[in-house]
């Protein structure tokens, strides 16, 4: 009796029944309860996950070129358009040649540049990083009518110009002299490409190297002038056996010109192949994007190689980075091929919160929909504890101020009942309760009447 009277003052006060809206607030509060700390568990695993994220690529990148009327400045203003499309800005800067843009790299002036191969050789350093190889880039040796050149060592003795200071033309000259064993046997002068063209059909040189494409007007230029000759190299397949950054090419008689007949015989020559690197620093996103660009720019047919022969991890003398060991594996990345550069970076940059996301998702799935359901039950199961204890204590002691007090105490928390406020999915337990006490309500009844 004690008990059940401990009970039933323990009871609350009995409030009306809300309204829809009322009932509806409850409900979703309810649920908020709930759902609201599922949440907040994920979201704070995401923040937490968003701490490993990669950071967004920079917005500008600085190249070295070199000199802003030869072939790598072609190529650095091809590169810049392309990333223009992208709304990155590419900075180009001008240089005296490969062996100044790998100082500059070097020291971190730049993010990326131009290199010859050969230019880096001998050189160790675990900050810079290759990309790719561009194109073939011939080494041209023009003398005199009256000194034609078969060999370099037909040099000895001669006036010749080996390209200017920081130069890669120039450390590919001296390295190919010093190789023939003539470089103290001659007069070496120091000056830039176009000056050299031009002292050349002065005739202040004897000879002259030059390093760029095919297709560039003082080439040209120099091919069309009667008085000077393209050297034919002997041992030009020795030179690239020696040296593995040399590459040994022929250029068919009349395969710059059939009309003018030019070259007018069969010309052995020695190539380097010019290359992009970057410091190890450089985005892995815009390596990427370095590299497919550089594609469409140097992917096509040329005069010494075919179509998809370029970009290429080959004649690279620095190690290859990852972004561009992935490249040339699988080739563009799939979200690339069909979306924006930045939604696509953000997409590859964001996969790392796939695994928490997931890692969380499902149990929450699985775990928030039974503890709404226990959440909502509860607030009707919580009244069973009173019905029970009061349904007991009527079969223990059965006289008539104790059925009395046991149907007062049915009566209040049937009252009790009528404020709580479950979905309309979860009613029919609600309505089982009541209809529960309405039979306890008949037992004790039925007892008393007795």
């Amino acid at each position: 009796m004690n008990e059940l009277k401990q009970s039933s003052t323990q009871i609350r006060p009995s409030r009306r029944h809300g309204s829809r809206l009322t009932r509806w607030w409850h409900g979703a509060r309810q649920q908020l309860g709930v759902y609201g700390l599922g949440v907040a568990a994920f979201v704070g695993a995401l923040w937490l996950a968003y701490q490993f994220v990669e950071p967004a690529p920079p917005d500008q990148l600085t190249l070295a070129t070199g000199d802003p009327s030869g072939a790598y400045h072609r190529f650095g203003l091809a590169l810049q358009g392309a990333f223009a499309e992208e709304d990155i800005s590419l900075e180009l800067i001008n240089t005296r040649g490969s062996a100044d843009n790998l100082r500059r790299l070097q020291v971190g002036e730049v993010d990326a540049a131009f290199l010859q191969s050969g230019i880096a050789s001998g050189v160790q350093t675990d900050l810079i990083e290759g990309l790719g190889s561009l194109y073939f880039e011939p080494v041209w040796l023009f003398s005199r009518e009256s000194k034609r050149i078969n060999r370099l060592d037909d040099l000895a003795g001669l006036r010749v110009a080996i390209g200017g200071e920081g130069s890669g033309t120039r450390a590919v000259a001296e390295h190919l002299l010093a190789d023939s064993g003539v470089i103290d046997e001659l007069d070496a002068v120091s000056m830039s490409s176009t000056a050299a063209a031009q002292a050349l059909v002065a005739g202040n040189v004897d000879a002259a190297f030059f390093i760029t494409a095919a297709d560039t007007p003082m080439i040209e230029n120099l091919l069309a002038d009667e008085n000077i000759l393209l050297a034919d190299l002997e041992r030009s397949a020795a030179y690239a056996r020696r040296n593995r950054w040399l590459i040994n090419l022929d250029l068919p008689s009349g395969v710059l010109s059939l009309q003018d007949d030019q070259p007018p015989v069969d010309i052995r020559l020695l190539a380097v192949a010019a290359t992009l690197v970057s410091r190890d620093t450089l985005h892995p996103a815009l390596a990427e994007l370095l590299l497919q660009s550089a594609a469409q720019i140097a992917g096509h047919d040329t005069l010494f190689s075919k179509s998809g022969r370029f970009p290429s991890a080959d004649f690279l003398e620095f190690p290859v980075s990852k972004e561009a060991l992935r490249y040339y594996k699988h080739g563009t990345p799939f979200l690339q091929r069909y979306l924006p550069f930045w939604a696509a970076n953000l997409i590859d940059r964001l996969k790392v919160m796939a695994l928490p996301f997931l890692a969380l998702l499902i149990p929450l799935s699985r775990l928030l929909p039974p503890a709404y359901r226990w959440s909502i039950r509860k607030k009707v199961y919580r009244w069973y504890d009173d019905v029970q204890a009061i349904d007991l204590s009527s079969r223990e002691s059965p006289d008539a101020d104790n059925l009395h007090a046991c149907l007062a105490a049915l009566e209040r928390v049937e009252r009790e009942t009528t404020t709580v406020s479950v979905p309309l999915s979860y009613a029919n337990e609600l309505f089982a309760l009541r209809q529960h006490i309405d039979l306890v309500q008949q037992q004790v009844a039925r007892r008393l009447k007795a």
